[in-house]
Protein backbone atom coordinates (compact mmCIF):
# COMPACT_ATOMS: atom_id res chain seq x y z
CA UNK A 1 0.00 0.00 0.00
CA UNK A 2 1.41 3.67 -1.20
CA UNK A 3 2.03 5.89 1.95
CA UNK A 4 -0.08 9.47 1.36
CA UNK A 5 0.52 12.55 1.97
CA UNK A 6 0.51 14.48 4.81
CA UNK A 7 -1.84 17.71 5.32
CA UNK A 8 -0.50 19.99 7.16
CA UNK A 9 -2.38 24.01 7.19
CA UNK A 10 -0.44 27.08 7.71
CA UNK A 11 -1.66 30.57 8.98
CA UNK A 12 1.14 32.94 7.35
CA UNK A 13 1.54 36.45 8.50
CA UNK A 14 3.23 37.97 5.86
CA UNK A 15 4.72 41.81 6.67
CA UNK A 16 7.71 42.65 3.79
CA UNK A 17 9.13 45.96 4.54
CA UNK A 18 11.48 45.60 1.93
CA UNK A 19 8.72 45.44 -0.96
CA UNK A 20 5.97 46.86 1.02
CA UNK A 21 3.96 44.24 1.00
CA UNK A 22 1.70 42.70 3.46
CA UNK A 23 -0.79 40.12 3.38
CA UNK A 24 -2.47 37.07 5.48
CA UNK A 25 -2.66 33.55 3.94
CA UNK A 26 -4.10 30.28 4.40
CA UNK A 27 -1.83 27.63 3.40
CA UNK A 28 -2.73 23.83 2.88
CA UNK A 29 0.46 21.51 2.46
CA UNK A 30 0.14 18.02 0.93
CA UNK A 31 3.97 16.96 2.38
CA UNK A 32 4.86 14.15 0.18
CA UNK A 33 5.52 10.86 2.18
CA UNK A 34 9.39 11.28 0.86
CA UNK A 35 9.67 15.50 1.86
CA UNK A 36 11.19 15.94 5.02
CA UNK A 37 10.12 18.39 7.09
CA UNK A 38 12.93 20.86 6.56
CA UNK A 39 12.07 20.91 2.62
CA UNK A 40 8.42 21.54 3.55
CA UNK A 41 9.70 24.63 5.66
CA UNK A 42 11.82 25.76 3.32
CA UNK A 43 8.45 25.88 1.16
CA UNK A 44 6.74 27.98 3.75
CA UNK A 45 9.70 30.33 3.89
CA UNK A 46 10.42 30.94 -0.09
CA UNK A 47 6.53 31.66 -0.23
CA UNK A 48 6.46 34.13 2.33
CA UNK A 49 9.55 36.10 1.01
CA UNK A 50 8.20 35.95 -2.69
CA UNK A 51 4.63 36.13 -2.02
CA UNK A 52 2.45 37.86 -4.64
CA UNK A 53 -1.31 37.79 -5.51
CA UNK A 54 -0.47 34.79 -8.07
CA UNK A 55 2.50 32.86 -6.17
CA UNK A 56 1.14 29.04 -6.04
CA UNK A 57 2.75 26.45 -4.44
CA UNK A 58 2.57 23.33 -6.69
CA UNK A 59 2.45 19.61 -6.08
CA UNK A 60 6.31 20.17 -5.93
CA UNK A 61 8.30 16.89 -4.97
CA UNK A 62 5.19 14.78 -6.50
CA UNK A 63 5.67 16.21 -9.82
CA UNK A 64 8.99 16.26 -12.23
CA UNK A 65 7.45 18.33 -14.26
CA UNK A 66 6.73 21.57 -12.44
CA UNK A 67 8.74 23.59 -9.89
CA UNK A 68 8.01 23.94 -5.87
CA UNK A 69 6.19 27.19 -6.49
CA UNK A 70 5.18 29.76 -10.11
CA UNK A 71 3.78 32.93 -10.26
CA UNK A 72 1.70 32.59 -13.65
CA UNK A 73 0.10 35.19 -15.38
CA UNK A 74 -2.98 35.87 -16.66
CA UNK A 75 -2.35 34.15 -20.35
CA UNK A 76 -1.20 31.17 -17.74
CA UNK A 77 2.71 31.73 -18.90
CA UNK A 78 5.40 31.27 -16.38
CA UNK A 79 6.87 34.35 -14.52
CA UNK A 80 8.28 32.47 -11.81
CA UNK A 81 9.85 29.47 -11.73
CA UNK A 82 11.29 28.16 -8.36
CA UNK A 83 13.17 24.79 -7.63
CA UNK A 84 14.23 24.04 -4.38
CA UNK A 85 17.64 22.00 -3.90
CA UNK A 86 20.57 21.41 -6.61
CA UNK A 87 18.69 20.63 -9.63
CA UNK A 88 21.12 19.34 -12.40
CA UNK A 89 22.12 22.40 -15.42
CA UNK A 90 19.11 20.42 -17.97
CA UNK A 91 16.15 21.04 -15.81
CA UNK A 92 17.93 24.52 -14.84
CA UNK A 93 17.96 24.91 -18.85
CA UNK A 94 14.29 24.07 -19.10
CA UNK A 95 12.98 26.56 -16.73
CA UNK A 96 15.28 29.59 -18.42
CA UNK A 97 12.96 28.18 -21.31
CA UNK A 98 9.53 28.12 -19.77
CA UNK A 99 9.32 30.98 -17.95
CA UNK A 100 10.21 35.02 -17.76
CA UNK A 101 12.85 34.13 -14.60
CA UNK A 102 14.28 31.08 -12.68
CA UNK A 103 15.27 30.73 -8.87
CA UNK A 104 17.04 27.82 -7.35
CA UNK A 105 17.06 27.94 -3.99
CA UNK A 106 19.92 25.57 -2.85
CA UNK A 107 19.57 24.39 1.28
CA UNK A 108 21.65 22.33 3.31
CA UNK A 109 25.20 22.37 4.90
CA UNK A 110 27.71 21.18 2.85
CA UNK A 111 25.95 20.04 -0.07
CA UNK A 112 25.18 23.32 -1.42
CA UNK A 113 28.79 24.93 -1.74
CA UNK A 114 29.54 21.46 -3.48
CA UNK A 115 26.90 21.51 -6.51
CA UNK A 116 27.21 25.66 -6.50
CA UNK A 117 31.40 24.96 -6.82
CA UNK A 118 30.55 22.20 -9.86
CA UNK A 119 28.10 24.41 -11.69
CA UNK A 120 28.68 28.16 -11.22
CA UNK A 121 30.79 28.54 -13.98
CA UNK A 122 28.13 26.43 -16.55
CA UNK A 123 25.18 28.78 -14.62
CA UNK A 124 26.61 32.09 -15.26
CA UNK A 125 25.17 31.87 -18.82
CA UNK A 126 21.62 32.22 -17.58
CA UNK A 127 20.63 35.54 -17.33
CA UNK A 128 16.79 34.76 -15.83
CA UNK A 129 18.45 32.76 -13.07
CA UNK A 130 18.86 33.93 -9.61
CA UNK A 131 20.60 31.17 -6.92
CA UNK A 132 20.02 31.33 -3.36
CA UNK A 133 21.19 29.42 -0.24
CA UNK A 134 19.61 28.81 2.96
CA UNK A 135 21.78 27.33 5.61
CA UNK A 136 21.13 23.87 6.72
CA UNK A 137 21.17 24.89 11.05
CA UNK A 138 18.24 27.74 9.85
CA UNK A 139 16.46 24.74 8.37
CA UNK A 140 17.00 22.84 11.49
CA UNK A 141 15.83 25.69 13.63
CA UNK A 142 12.53 26.39 11.42
CA UNK A 143 11.96 22.60 11.83
CA UNK A 144 10.96 22.89 15.43
CA UNK A 145 8.21 25.17 14.42
CA UNK A 146 6.53 22.38 12.42
CA UNK A 147 3.18 21.45 13.39
CA UNK A 148 -0.03 19.84 11.72
CA UNK A 149 -1.46 23.05 12.25
CA UNK A 150 1.04 26.15 12.14
CA UNK A 151 1.08 29.90 12.85
CA UNK A 152 3.87 31.61 11.43
CA UNK A 153 4.76 35.39 11.35
CA UNK A 154 7.08 35.94 8.07
CA UNK A 155 8.70 39.60 8.75
CA UNK A 156 11.12 41.34 5.65
CA UNK A 157 13.03 44.81 6.43
CA UNK A 158 16.36 45.42 5.82
CA UNK A 159 17.30 42.35 3.75
CA UNK A 160 17.15 40.24 7.43
CA UNK A 161 14.23 37.63 8.10
CA UNK A 162 12.59 37.02 10.95
CA UNK A 163 10.17 33.73 11.49
CA UNK A 164 8.64 33.47 14.44
CA UNK A 165 5.58 30.93 16.09
CA UNK A 166 4.22 31.24 19.35
CA UNK A 167 7.22 29.81 21.01
CA UNK A 168 10.25 31.13 18.67
CA UNK A 169 11.77 33.73 16.73
CA UNK A 170 14.35 32.84 13.92
CA UNK A 171 16.83 35.10 12.06
CA UNK A 172 17.94 34.62 9.29
CA UNK A 173 19.36 35.89 5.55
CA UNK A 174 18.98 34.06 2.31
CA UNK A 175 22.71 34.03 1.00
CA UNK A 176 22.58 35.27 -2.69
CA UNK A 177 24.78 33.58 -5.23
CA UNK A 178 23.36 34.86 -8.11
CA UNK A 179 21.17 37.50 -8.61
CA UNK A 180 18.92 38.68 -11.47
CA UNK A 181 19.76 41.37 -13.64
CA UNK A 182 18.34 44.47 -13.05
CA UNK A 183 15.02 45.75 -14.03
CA UNK A 184 14.84 48.26 -16.79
Amino acid sequence: MALSSTIFKVDLAINDADRNYYDQKSLTLARHPSETDERMMLRILIFALLASPSLELTKGLSSDEVPDLWEKNLRDEIELWVDLGQPDEKRIRKACGRSARVLVVAYGNKAPELWWAQNQGKLQRFDKLAVWMIAGDVLEALTAMVARHMKLVVTVSDSLVWVSDDQQNIELTPAIWKSWPPAN
